[in-house]
């Protein structure tokens, strides 16, 4: 995976402008922050951060994919004031699932979601690199 990088333009917090990848596609559907009983553990939109995180790995790790496999997320949140509120919180949680991979992302705010109780929905986007040959 290489990071694009335009010269000259401010770097990114926190996602990458541009991902180019050679390999096998995994595509995640949206996940949102509850668990695998469909309950939501947690409110507040970092504690669904995790959660949608997590699960968003679990469903890549079905094919064998890693965080670092992750070249795009659209993020779906319900309420920008709340995010940026908790930019902090949600930056530690996914730290905390994803480490220090910054793949292309989006941000957008919805006015709903499909689950009531969800407040973020994240779908992503990963390439395994092919084997290295021998």
């Amino acid at each position: 995976m290489t990071i694009l990088q335009p010269p000259g333009w401010p770097r990114p917090k926190g996602y990458s402008c541009g991902v180019s990848a050679e390999g096998t596609s995994v595509f995640v559907s949206g996940q949102i922050g509850w668990d695998e009983h469909g309950r939501f553990p947690v409110s507040d939109i970092a504690g669904q951060v995790r959660t949608a995180l997590k699960n968003v790995l679990t469903v890549l790790g079905e094919a064998g994919a890693r965080p670092e496999h992750v070249v795009r997320m659209t993020w779906f949140i319900t309420d920008k004031r709340a995010y940026l509120a908790a930019q902090r919180e949600i930056g530690e949680a996914y730290r905390e699932v994803m480490g220090r991979h910054f793949p292309a992302m989006s941000v957008l705010e919805v006015s709903a979601l499909l689950e009531d109780d969800a407040n973020v929905e994240i779908e992503a986007t990963a390439v395994i690199p092919p084997p290295l040959s021998s």
